[in-house]
C-alpha cells in the first residue's frame, strides 16, 4: 500500500501540562530534520495527542520509517489511509477498502479500536468500535473476533478527518532532542561512554564530545576510530562537535611527579577538568561519562569521589549500575559495539598503573597532585589551545 499519512504516536510528551506544545515543536522539527533526508514534500504537523506526517505523492516508505525510528521522542509509527468524509457511510467504507486492500480474503481474527477526539461526531468511542466491528464482519467472512489476543487490531480514529490503520511500528520512546539542554560527553574508544552518550540524548539533551589523544602513544587509528563511534551515535543525537584534546604531555608530567599508582586518578581529574572548560563553551549543563560502579579501579566509589571532587557541573553517569552485559546489549542494538572492539587502546589504557589504587583519599590525590604545580597550568592550557574541533554528522 501507499500510505499519504502516517501518525506518530508519543508517550511522556502526553503527560506534560501546559509547556507540552513546546515537547512537540521540538518533535516536529526533528522528524522533519529527518525525513529531509528522504525526499521533499513531507509535512508535519501537530494534532491533538499525535504528530500527522503527511507524504509526498512519490517516496521511499522503508527509508522513511527507517529514518522515524532514529527520532527521541517517538513511541510508535502508524501507516494510515485517510478517509476525508467521516459520516458513517463513508467511514465504514474507507475502513473496508482499507481492509480488503491490505488483508484481502486472509482468514484471521480481528478488533477494532475507535478513538473519538472529534466529540461532536455523533457517535460515541465504544459504538463505534463495536458499530464497525459488525460492518467488518458483513462484508468480510474471513474475519472473526478475538477481543483478547487479535491477529489485526484495527484502529479508526475520528478528528477533523478520519484515518484508519492496523499496523504500530515502535519507536525509540524518550524525549525529542534539544527539549533539555546540552551536555558534553568523555567519548572513549570503549563500548560504555557511546552508550552513556545516547541514553542522555535520549532524554532530549543535545551532545558535544572530547576525546583525549595521547600521541604517539596512541595511533592516528585509534583517533579514527572515536571519530567513527561519534558517527554512528550520531544517528541518533545528530550533529556532535568532536574536540580532540592532545593529552600526552599532561600525562607524561603525571607519571614523572605523582605516585604511579595514582596516575589513573589524578589523570581522570584532569580530564574532567579539561573537558568542563570545553563545556562551558559550549554552554553545556552537564558532562557524561560512561562510568560503571566498580568495573576498573577508577569507578570505585571511592575513585569516583576523588574524581567527582573537581567538578563545578553536574556528571551524568547513566550506566553506573549497570552490568556489563548491559551496556553490551545497548551498544549492539545501536551499532556501535563492532567499532568499539576494535583493537585501538586509547590514552587511559596505554598509561594505566601495574596496581592503581583502588580507594583513594581525596586528601592524598590533592597532595600528590601539587607536585604538578609549576608545570600543569601551562600544559592545561597548551592542551586547550591546540585542540582539534571536529564536527560529526
Amino acid at each position: 500500500m501507499v500510505y499519504k499519512v502516517l501518525l506518530v504516536k508519543y508517550a511522556e510528551i502526553g503527560i506534560k501540562g501546559k509547556n507540552r506544545y513546546v515537547f512537540e515543536d521540538a518533535l516536529c522539527d526533528r522528524i522533519a530534520e529527518k525525513l529531509e533526508k528522504v525526499a521533499e514534500g513531507f509535512e508535519v504537523v501537530r494534532e491533538q495527542g499525535r504528530i500527522k506526517i503527511s507524504c509526498p505523492d512519490v517516496y521511499d516508505f522503508d527509508e522513511t520509517i527507517a529514518q522515524l525510528k532514529t527520532v527521541f521522542g517517538i513511541w510508535e509509527i502508524c501507516p494510515a489511509v485517510v478517509i476525508e468524509d467521516a459520516s458513517w457511510d463513508s467511514l465504514v467504507k474507507g475502513v473496508g477498502d482499507y481492509v480488503e486492500e491490505r488483508y484481502g480474503d486472509r482468514k484471521m481474527t480481528f478488533k477494532v479500536e475507535a478513538r473519538r477526539s472529534d466529540k461532536s461526531y455523533p457517535m460515541t468511542s465504544p459504538v463505534i468500535a463495536s458499530e464497525m466491528g459488525g460492518c467488518m464482519l458483513d462484508r468480510f467472512p474471513n474475519l472473526s473476533v478475538d477481543v483478547h489476543k487479535p491477529e489485526m487490531l484495527l484502529y479508526v480514529e475520528i478528528r477533523n478527518m478520519a484515518y484508519a490503520y492496523s499496523e504500530s511500528i515502535k519507536g525509540l520512546g524518550g524525549m525529542p532532542l534539544g527539549a533539555n539542554g546540552r551536555a558534553m560527553l568523555l567519548l572513549s574508544g570503549g563500548i560504555d561512554s557511546p552508550v552513556a552518550g545516547y541514553m542522555v540524548a535520549k532524554r532530549g539533551i543535545v551532545i558535544d564530545a572530547v576525546y583525549f589523544h595521547a600521541p604517539p602513544y596512541t595511533s592516528e587509528r585509534a583517533k579514527q576510530k572515536v571519530v567513527d563511534l561519534a558517527k554512528l551515535i550520531s544517528v541518533y543525537t545528530g550533529p556532535i562537535r568532536l574536540h580532540v584534546v592532545n593529552f600526552t604531555d599532561i600525562q607524561l608530567a603525571i607519571i614523572d611527579k605523582c605516585p604511579r599508582e595514582e596516575l589513573t586518578i589524578i589523570m581522570r581529574r584532569y580530564m574532567m577538568r579539561i573537558a568542563e572548560i570545553f563545556a562551558e563553551k559550549c554552554k553545556c549543563q552537564a558532562l557524561i561519562t560512561g562510568e560503571s560502579i566498580g568495573q576498573v579501579a577508577s569507578q570505585t566509589p571511592q575513585s569516583l569521589l576523588c574524581t567527582n571532587a573537581v567538578c563545578k557541573l553536574p556528571v551524568y553517569r547513566p550506566v553506573i549500575a549497570f552490568d556489563k552485559q548491559d551496556i553490551v546489549d545497548i551498544a549492539e542494538k545501536i551499532n556501535t559495539y563492532e567499532t568499539s572492539i576494535e583493537p585501538y587502546e586509547d590514552c587511559c589504557t596505554i598509561f594505566v598503573a601495574k596496581h592503581p589504587v583502588t580507594k583513594p583519599y581525596l586528601n592524598i590525590i590533592e597532595h600528590s597532585e601539587k607536585k604538578l604545580n609549576d608545570v600543569i597550568d601551562e600544559l592545561m592550557q597548551k592542551a586547550i589551545d591546540t585542540v582539534e574541533i571536529i564536527e560529526v554528522n
